[in-house]
Order: C-alpha cells, then structure tokens, then sequence
C-alpha cells in the first residue's frame, strides 16, 4: 500500500506542475486561493499511508538530524582579507580552484575553493569606488562567480548564464553605490550549485562607507569584528565531502558544523563588545542562534545594511544565504564559563573562550541608519506575484520550472514595484522557502499582512517564506539585465526552484 500511495502522490504532484502553466503577463490576476491541489488527496488515512522515509524530504525543516556538539578544539579560522593587485585601477584576481584541505588532524579532504582549497578570502569594497574583479576558474568543470547581495548589471552577476568553462577567465567592473554590508560570493551554474558549495566554495565580501566607519562599532577585523560561516557537512568514512552519496533533493543536511571550514570550532574574546558577523552558508539547514546563558545579544544589520536602530534580542533564526550582524558585550556577561552560542535545539555550535583581558572601546549608537519604510512603497499595488510550491524535484514557482530561454518577469529599471510571495502548503505541510533576489536589495512591507518585526526592517536580499505565508515586499533594479530570483535551498534552486526577471 505504501508503494501505491507513494507512486499515486508523485503523479499527482507532476500532473499538478503540467497543469500550473499560465501566462506570465496575467500575474496581476492570479488569485493564490484559487489555486486548488488537484489531485491530491489530504485526508489523513492517504497522509498516514504515506513512506515519509522513502519521500527523504525535509517538511518544514523541524525534524531534521542534529548538529554534533563542537567540541571547542580549534580556534575558528578567519578568512584571509584579499590583497588589490592595482591600487590605480582597483583590481582583485579571485580563482576557483579544487585542492587538499586538512580539516581533519592528518587527513587530506578533497575540497573546492576561491584562491586556496577551502572557501575564500574576504574581498573589501568602499561605496563610491570602480572596481575590477578578474574571475579565472580553474576546475575541471563549468562554474560561475555569482556576487549575492552586490547590485550590478546581469552581465556582471554571475547567475547561471554567466557560465565560466574550465580555463576561462572574465573581468567584470562597476562602481559600488550601496551601503556598508556584508555580502557574499558563490557559483551559481544550473543543476551544480548545491554541489560546488558543498565542496567549499564561497567567500565573503564587506562594503564600507564613511558612515559606517563613524559609527565607532567594533571594527578590528579578526579582533572584534569575526566573520563567520556557518556551513553543515557530512564526511564519509575517509573524511571525505562524498555529495553525490549525501545529497537529498529536498536539501542536504549534515551532522557535523564547520564554521569558516573549522570542525569543532571555538572563538577566543576579550571583554569587550564583539561585532559577529553571521552568514547561514548551509545548502538548506537553518539556524536559530542564541547564548546558552540566555543573554541578549543586539542585531546590529540585515543582509544588505544597517537597522535603523539596534534591536535586543535572545535569539535570531537564519535560513540559507541570510546575513545578521550582531553585538554580544562579552564584558556584560557575568557567567563565561561552558559560554557558547547554540543551535534551537541546544547543539553546540560555537564555544567562546573570554580572556580576562579588557578590550577596545567601542559602542552601538542609538541610531544606525535612516531608512523609511513609511513612505510611498506602503500604498503601492502588487505588480508581481510569486508561488513557491513543492518539494525534492517537483518544486516549481507559480507552476514552472526554471527555463534559461523564458523571461518570466519584466520590470523597469530604477522603478520600484511591490512583490507578493506566497508559500503554497503541499500535502505534508510544505517547507520554509529562503527566496533571494539577484541584483537588488528590498525591503520586507508585510508578512501576512502585518509589519515585519523590528529586526527585519531592514534591506535584505534573502527572505525566509514559511509554509501558507504571504510576504510583500518592496524591490527597486538600479541596473539593467536579466536576473534570477529563487529559492536558496540549493537542491531546489538545482532542481528548477527559479525563474528569471528582465531589467531594462
């Protein structure tokens, strides 16, 4: 009977993808609520026959396998920050390279990375300057240098048409017109995202201004001001990063956390206040970071920028490819001992080591940022809308999977216009969907048609959609061209979880 059910689900669900095709230019009309699952059969004796086994997805997300404890071994390893090659011309060399990487004591793990074996380095840009990133890829296969968070042309974004042959080499160049932020690089070729992330490769990429810098925040790079890369892995019994035996079409979730490529990391501070600069770097694990003391922490900065002002907290939840900058007063902590900053579920994720010794003076000012989200964007109408549905393969937006030779979105450039995203539950519920944005930064007006919470309005570039949510918000192109906007499951993203939007 299970065999039954589960062959009857599929069809349904590939019949429901056949039928979901419409026109692109009625988007304006599309009514999510009338959008039945036909075919498909919720009552709960069909649910209750389902495999969930056999099916291997994820659902929500909820019961996925837990992280190892860190063990606090190793002091968390801090990206190098990457030197200009030309002062005049602004110029950075970034290569994607595969190589050796002892993550494990006196083991070699076959890994990919930018300009070394295992990740990449930190690339730094100041608002207002040009500049010249050479991109050489050195695999044995196709990749792309995808620049998430940067707003620049489609030439230059490196989403999956932007595609770099083994020995091939590109120069792109643009000026930096957005704020300070912390951004990141990683490829982006159809159908091998997940993969080439999997095996190490993405870096980082910091924008400063002057604002930034007379904020007076924690800013002495690998002192008081840590980046850091949360990524989850499975190695199989050699220690090695096997994807093809690990990878779950739903999102391939590890049991072993590595941050900046540390296994069994740990991050030694002073007393004082420490700027964490957290990316969700995971193919599909999200994380809900906290103090195990229950201490507050203050979120400092979205994805794309600055709060408004800094926002106390007790916890912060990250699904793939979001970004929070946070403050913790090491200094305000009156219990060190065993401190560490955990997952949801209490894994162990990164122990602090608080040295005795007093650190630099530094301060969150009040007030960071002047954003408005008061303004005209609150009255504006939906223009576009957005259906996330599905899972494993047979996930699609607004009925389609990815085609590289369909527009499915046209926007003018400089114009700002309101997105609607819906999250359309399946018969298991659905998942949370993280939908990013290429080339943009926006702003969240509305979940379910209330005011975001204060640590989300912000600029982002990455969203969190969770199952039967609506979210609007408010997107402006400041460039040309043609980009993606997706899931950032990775395996979904792989599996056609996409579409394309044409800025002219």
């Amino acid at each position: 009977m299970r065999k039954i059910a589960l062959v009857s689900i599929i069809a349904s669900l590939v019949t429901l993808g056949a039928c979901s095709q419409g026109d692109n230019n009625d988007m304006k009309d599309m009514d999510h609520s009338s959008m039945k699952m036909e075919g498909m059969d919720h009552s709960s004796k069909n649910m209750k026959d389902m495999d969930h086994d056999k099916m291997k997805g994820h659902e929500s997300h909820s019961n996925v396998v837990s992280l190892n404890n860190s063990t606090g071994k190793n002091e968390v390893k801090i990206p190098a920050e990457l030197q200009r090659n030309n002062k005049d011309e602004i110029v950075y060399t970034v290569r994607a390279q595969k190589g050796k990487t002892e993550i494990f004591d006196g083991v070699q793990t076959n890994t990919y990375g930018y300009n070394g074996s295992f990740l990449g380095p930190m690339i730094r840009l100041e608002k207002g300057e040009i500049v010249k990133i050479r991109t050489i890829n050195e695999l044995n296969e196709n990749t792309t240098f995808h620049w998430h968070g940067l707003e620049v042309s489609g030439e230059e974004d490196g989403g999956p048409e932007s595609i770099l042959k083994p020995g091939e080499e590109k120069t792109i160049e643009f000026k930096v017109n957005q704020e300070a932020a912390t951004l990141w690089f990683h490829p982006h070729p159809h159908g091998k995202t997940a993969e080439q992330v999997y095996k190490g490769l993405a870096g980082l990429v910091y924008i400063e201004d002057e604002h930034s810098k007379s904020l007076g925040l924690p800013n002495d790079y690998g002192k008081n001001d840590f980046p850091l890369i949360f990524q989850d892995r499975t190695f199989d019994d050699k220690k090695q990063l096997n994807y093809s035996a690990t990878m779950n079409q739903d999102g391939t979730i590890g049991d072993t956390l590595i941050i900046n490529g540390t296994i069994n990391p740990k991050l030694t501070v002073t007393k004082e206040k420490v700027r964490l600069r957290l990316l969700n770097g995971s193919n599909a694990r999200n994380y809900t970071f906290k103090l195990n003391t229950g201490d507050s922490f203050l979120q400092i900065a979205t994805d794309g920028g600055f709060l408004n002002e800094p926002v106390s907290l007790k916890e912060i939840t990250l699904t793939p490819s979001e970004r929070a900058e946070i403050v913790v007063d090491f200094s305000k902590i009156t219990d060190v001992n065993d401190l560490a900053l955990i997952n949801e579920d209490g894994s162990v994720l990164l122990p602090f080591v608080v040295t005795d010794q007093s650190g630099e003076a530094s301060r969150v000012p009040k007030q960071l940022n002047d954003l408005s989200l008061e303004g005209k964007e609150m009255n504006l109408p939906v223009t576009k809308k957005v259906e996330l549905f599905g899972m494993m393969d047979m996930v699609t937006i607004n009925g389609k999977k990815f085609d590289p030779k369909r527009i499915d979105f046209t926007q003018k450039q400089g114009v700002t216009e309101v997105w609607e995203i819906y999250n359309k539950p399946d018969m298991m519920g659905g998942m949370i969907h993280p939908f990013h944005i290429h080339g943009a930064q926006f702003t969240i007006l509305s979940r379910d048609g209330k005011k975001p919470p204060e640590n989300e309005q912000g600029w982002k570039d990455s969203i969190s959609v969770k199952p039967d949510e609506t979210v609007k918000i408010a997107v402006q192109f400041k460039h040309k061209g043609v980009y993606m906007f997706h899931c950032h499951i990775l395996e979904h993203e792989d599996n056609g979880m996409m579409g394309q939007i044409k800025v002219d």
